[in-house]
C-alpha cells in the first residue's frame, strides 16, 4: 500500500498513513474535526502560501525550471574548466 502524507487544516497536524489508492483521510484525530485533512505531495510547497491556493502542476514547473537553470549553471562551470588528462 502506499504511504501519503495529510496534513489538517485547523490544528496543522502532519499524519502519515498508508492508504489504498481509492482511499482517503478526512478526519484528523488530534483535534477531531471533520474533513479537514489535506494531502502533502512534496517538500517544494511553501509555507508561506497556502496548499489549497497552488496547484501541482504549477509548483512542478516551478520546481523544474529552478533546477534547469542551476543544470544549466553547471554545464557552463563544467565547459569552463580545463581537466589534467590522465
Amino acid at each position: 500500500m502506499p504511504r501519503y502524507k495529510f496534513q489538517c487544516s485547523k490544528c496543522e497536524n502532519v499524519q502519515v498513513v498508508f492508504l489504498r489508492i481509492s482511499e482517503t483521510l478526512e478526519d484528523c484525530e488530534v483535534c477531531n474535526s471533520e474533513n479537514t485533512m489535506i494531502k502533502i505531495y512534496d517538500k517544494f510547497f511553501s509555507k508561506s502560501v497556502s496548499k489549497k491556493e497552488q496547484k501541482i502542476g504549477n509548483v512542478t514547473k516551478e520546481y523544474i525550471e529552478k533546477n534547469r537553470e542551476l543544470l544549466n549553471q553547471q554545464k557552463k562551470e563544467a565547459s569552463s574548466t580545463e581537466y589534467d588528462p590522465s
